[in-house]
């Protein structure tokens, strides 16, 4: 099935991409156009690929860095909506999303109705469809834990098609659909309880601040308050008056170091800081282990609020995982900023930090 370009409705023409990004950096898009249904979603991707034109997939703007050159292409602002509940027998439900939904709204309404499993997530910025492609995490808690399926538009067959969650690849900020344009998600499904408690409180930090062991439960209102407190002390709750989130969220994923380098790379960090000095590294699938990126940034003499070029643009003053932009940036200033951070931590500790953000029209 094919739909001529031409049949597109309301595309406009070079809509600056700054004012869709979280960043609030970017150049213009060549054509923009908001697709407000699934039906225009896919109408627009089926026309873009018939013509063979550049095309864009835009959803909350918080996880891209778009350069200032803009995109050359098609645009599409996904801002589909639509929610539903399905009964699915011994305490459990099924939430099936549209893609455009905003995803902290979702989590929001099911902590309402007291739906439990996705409290650990409140404050994420973003839209439902970014959540899976890069398996989005925080507290404890990620999307592979609950996702079932997502709908999918195959783009090499022009097909809507079923997808499980265990044929997406899911793991560490990642899944087969991150890095590749072959595939569009519509919609997503998750299994979630209707008991009103939260999933098991896994992240120490969290459990603290709840006043409760590890894997204990609480009312999932209560953990999602809890989150939301910890997120806005670090700058990752969206405040336009707060510079300190003018930004893409974490920058740089945790390091995943094979059981072969961690301990060569430990090594290599306690020689420069001290044998004594306590390094925090996690298990992580595979016998590999990770490392805090924010702790090595902040060693290799990175503070909070060091600034880039003309003080455009800096470390959040509130973590150092966040680059912000402090207002007149162009996003060359941010790049400038990111690769000071990721050579000055490659240097010191031999540990390649890298971007987390997708980046359309530029590079590290």
């Amino acid at each position: 099935m094919t739909t001529p370009l031409s049949s597109v409705p309301q595309a406009q023409s070079a809509v600056s991409l700054a004012a869709h990004t979280t960043l609030r950096l970017g150049g213009p898009a060549a054509r923009f156009l908001p697709a407000t249904s699934a039906t225009e979603l896919i109408d627009a991707v089926r026309a873009a690929d018939t013509a063979g034109e550049p095309l864009l997939l835009l959803g909350g703007g918080s996880n891209v860095v778009v350069g200032d050159a803009g995109f050359a292409g098609l645009v599409v602002r996904v801002a589909t909506t639509g929610r539903r509940v399905d009964s699915i027998g011994d305490g459990l439900v099924e939430l099936t999303v549209e893609a455009g939904e905003d995803w902290d709204s979702v989590v929001a309404d099911a902590v309402d109705q007291g739906l439990g499993g996705l409290e650990c997530l409140s404050g994420v910025p973003g839209l439902v469809g970014a959540t899976p492609v890069q398996n989005v995490g925080a507290y404890g808690v990620e999307i592979a834990d609950l996702l079932t399926s997502v709908d999918l538009l195959d783009r090499r067959s022009g097909q809507v098609r079923r997808v499980a969650a265990a044929e997406l690849g899911l793991g560490y900020r990642t899944s087969v659909l991150k890095g590749t344009d072959s595939a569009v998600v519509l919609r997503a499904r998750f299994r979630l309880t209707s008991g009103g408690e939260s999933a098991p409180i896994r992240y120490a930090e969290l459990a603290r601040v709840l006043g409760v062991g590890a894997d204990e439960r609480v009312p999932a209102e209560a953990a999602r308050q809890a989150v939301l407190e910890l997120r806005r002390g670090k700058g990752m709750v969206l405040d336009p008056a707060d510079h300190d989130t003018w930004s893409a969220g974490s920058f740089f994923t945790n390091p995943v170091l094979d059981a072969d380098t961690f301990p060569l790379v430990l090594a290599r960090i306690q020689g420069q800081l001290g044998e004594g000095v306590a390094v925090p590294s996690y298990p992580a699938a595979d016998g590999h282990h990770k490392l805090s990126a924010a702790w090595l940034i902040e060693r290799a003499g990175f503070t909070r609020g060091h600034q880039g070029p003309g003080g455009r643009v800096a470390l959040s003053g509130k973590h150092t995982l966040a680059l912000t932009n402090r207002g007149g940036a162009c996003a060359e200033d941010l790049l400038t900023l990111a690769r000071e951070v990721r050579d000055g931590v490659r240097s010191a500790f031999g540990v390649e930090l890298r971007p987390e953000p997708v980046l359309v029209g530029c590079a590290l």
